[in-house]
């Protein structure tokens, strides 16, 4: 089986390295790229099936790099950030990032972040269809429209639209939505939900998805 690519895209080469050393011990084809213009170029040619992306880049940062990526195929993406500001990991989720770390981070920690998001895109896919209402969700093509018009979802924001989906008008908690999506369980990992969720209401529709304030989401019908 062709082992899974992934890229790493940090400036500062002594984590570079040591991430990529780890990753590739863990059985993963890993390349490095220092800066966002070589991270966005390696994107492209290298097909990487995950990124794991420094937030501070010299060119442009990675925001922008996170941006191009998912414009052109979308990808998982691992945001490394030194700021501990919650706007800026916010925003890093906000424009297509599935998880993030704040600098400094336990490689062991990152691998454990690294084989959650692999699995949900590992996830069999059934070719089941689901409708409710004007929502119609594609398992086995990855597609999803409303009102017939194509939205493009970003792995993570697919697999948390497809849980909601599959119980409308059910109340999911957060805390049970990182489980099932992220894999892993955090308070502070609410962010992320939250991020996806704003994510999922702007891509289709401030109306589809209810905020239970204090529990979670539920996913709305006609």
């Amino acid at each position: 089986m062709e082992k899974r690519r992934i890229l790493v895209v940090e400036d500062e080469p002594t984590i570079a390295e040591s991430v990529a050393a780890r990753l590739r011990a863990e059985g993963f084809t890993v390349e490095t790229a220092p800066d966002g213009p070589a991270g966005t170029a390696a994107a492209t040619r290298f097909q990487p099936d995950l990124v794991v992306l420094d937030i501070m880049l010299p060119g442009y940062d990675g925001l922008e790099v996170c941006r191009r990526i998912q414009a052109e195929r979308p990808v998982p993406v691992l945001m490394l950030t030194a700021r501990t500001d919650e706007t800026d990991q916010l925003v890093g989720l906000g424009v297509g990032a599935d998880d993030y770390l704040t600098k400094p981070f336990s490689l062991r920690i990152l691998t454990a972040r690294v084989h959650a998001l692999l699995r949900r895109v590992d996830r069999a896919d059934d070719g089941t269809v689901t409708v409710v209402g004007d929502l119609r969700i594609d398992a086995g093509q990855r597609r999803v429209w409303r009102a017939g018009f194509e939205a493009q979802l970003t792995p993570l924001e697919f697999e948390l639209l497809t849980r909601l989906a599959q119980r409308p008008r059910m109340v999911h908690a957060r805390e049970r939505l990182l489980e099932q999506v992220w894999d892993w369980a955090d308070a502070t990992g609410t962010r992320a939900v939250d991020s996806h969720i704003k994510a999922l209401r702007r891509k289709l529709g401030a109306d589809l998805i209810r905020t239970v304030h204090g529990v979670g989401y539920a996913l709305e019908t006609p």
